[in-house]
């Protein structure tokens, strides 16, 4: 399934977890939401703008559990998320294309020299999914192409 990226949206939030939360814990989360915001679920005398708030509701909650309850959906969302997270926060070093980098074929993995001494490392698997790479050891940021 492939996974758009929706940047306004904190899916988290939205389902009142954690990153860290469990599978498990999500799915709790998740259901005591969907059954409080559920259309069938609503009292009759509730005003009709009301009723559109929580059915609008009741759509996010499912769109959260449908990222977040799939581990390659949410993967994919955390990833992102770290990536606007280091962009938003950190200070952008340079932008480089991975050819740039040094390949260590011993560790699978391609590795570029920080100006703190620090290095930047992205690992074979990660190299579809990572544009941003924090140096081990300073605060500097690279962008890969």
């Amino acid at each position: 399934m492939a996974f758009e990226r929706i940047t306004q949206k904190d899916w988290y939030k939205i389902l009142g977890a954690k990153p860290s939360d469990s599978l498990a814990e999500l799915k709790r989360k998740y259901q005591k939401l969907a059954l409080l915001y559920h259309p069938d679920k609503q009292k009759a005398d509730v005003p009709a703008g009301e009723v559109e708030e929580r059915v609008q509701r009741f759509i996010e909650i499912d769109q959260a559990w449908k990222i977040l309850g799939n581990e390659e959906t949410k993967k994919e969302y955390d990833l992102q998320q770290r990536e606007e997270n280091l962009a938003n926060k950190w200070p952008l070093h340079a932008q480089i294309y991975l050819e740039e980098m040094s390949w260590n074929e011993d560790e699978q993995c391609y590795t570029l020299s920080c100006r703190c001494g620090g290095n930047y490392t992205v690992f074979k698997s990660e190299t579809k999914d990572v544009s941003l790479v924090c140096c081990d050891t300073c605060s500097l940021v690279i962008e890969i192409l």
